[in-house]
């Protein structure tokens, strides 16, 4: 039988399918599942700096008897966050009592003064890893590209000199140049990149004149924006963290397990799937588990790693279909049906 053994962040894993950061975690009983089903690692939910700070000021009202009607609206409703942070610490201390999972802790921040506390807190929870999602929706017209990335860039540095956990950053797919913000990453201490965060768009009702949240699961379409740059990236030679070469784990759009095979041939370390256990159950991990395992043997591979990054930039035998030269030549040859 071919080992589909990985290393990922430092940690060895039995195969290269981790359950992403989702609701899947909120559960003691859902995490057992999962472990039944073959997983070796979970990425926990975001905590988000936000929520934390809410439950602080939640705290301060109810001290505080006195408190204006005026000021309380300034407060937003806790419950719109599922774990607080002293649960979501206790949900990471049980799945490690619980089960031999590698827990990867995840966080979304806003603050330098904020990641680092928190981050603390997660890996004194007995994390294996944490992966910070560095999203963000800058408005302010006096803050350049350069600011933003600048702040993110420093954001992980501080981290990773925080505390000793291996780090990942979590990234959106809208920088300018992509690969020089990767490498910028290496070089502060990420050992890993996911590619991408999903972003959340608001929809607008209009009648009403409301802006609509709505959060639909992944489609196998959104893989392909992750197939072109986890090729473009894993071909790059100077990616690399105090001497480790960058991991890449794919996060969205892998529903099938050629999506996972599509994902580790372009050059992924580690594919993360959310939406189709969501949709099918903690027994469609087992599936894919077993069907990428299957293509490696109907196919005659010796090993994942002799496919692990065959269709990257580098050793793709049309390396062009990921650059310009590709976009060009597919406009200028379609010509529709009209």
């Amino acid at each position: 039988m071919i080992s589909l053994a990985t290393t990922y962040l430092g940690l060895d894993l039995p195969h290269p399918i981790v359950p992403g950061a989702s609701p899947l975690t909120d559960d003691i009983d859902t995490v057992l599942r999962l472990e039944d089903a073959g997983a070796g690692a979970v990425v926990m939910r975001s905590i988000f700096e936000e929520q934390i700070a809410l439950e602080q000021l939640a705290a301060h009202r109810h001290l505080d008897p006195h408190q204006s009607a005026e000021a309380s609206h300034l407060f937003p409703d806790t419950h719109v966050f599922a774990l607080g942070l002293d649960t979501y610490l206790e949900q990471l201390r049980k799945i490690r009592e619980r089960t031999r999972l590698k827990v990867i802790g995840s966080l979304n921040g806003t603050t330098p003064g904020g990641w680092l506390e928190y981050a603390r807190s997660i890996e004194q929870a007995g994390a294996h890893a944490l992966e910070l999602n560095v999203y963000a929706v800058p408005t302010d017209v006096l803050r350049s590209a350069n600011d933003v990335e600048a702040e993110q860039i420093q954001t992980v540095r501080a981290v990773v000199r925080t505390v000793k956990l291996p780090v990942a950053a979590k990234l959106s797919p809208y920088y300018s140049s992509l690969p020089h913000f990767v490498a910028t990453l290496g070089q502060a201490g990420a050992r890993a990149v996911v590619l991408f965060n999903r972003v959340y768009q608001a929809d607008i009702e209009p009648v009403k004149l409301e802006a609509v949240r709505a959060l639909h699961l992944s489609t196998p379409d959104e893989l392909l924006m992750r197939l072109r740059w986890l090729a473009i990236l894993s071909a790059q030679p100077r990616l690399a963290a105090n001497g480790h070469r960058l991991d890449f784990a794919a996060s969205g759009g892998v529903h099938a397990p050629i999506d996972a095979v599509k994902a580790l041939m372009a050059g992924a370390t580690t594919v993360q799937v959310v939406s189709t256990i969501l949709k099918h159950g903690t027994e469609r991990l087992r599936s894919l588990i077993d069907g990428l395992r299957r293509f490696l043997e109907e196919n005659e591979y010796a090993s994942l790693d002799a496919m692990r990054g065959n269709m990257n930039l580098a050793r793709s035998p049309n390396a062009s279909a990921y650059e310009r030269a590709d976009y060009i030549h597919l406009l200028q040859s379609w010509h529709g049906t009209v």
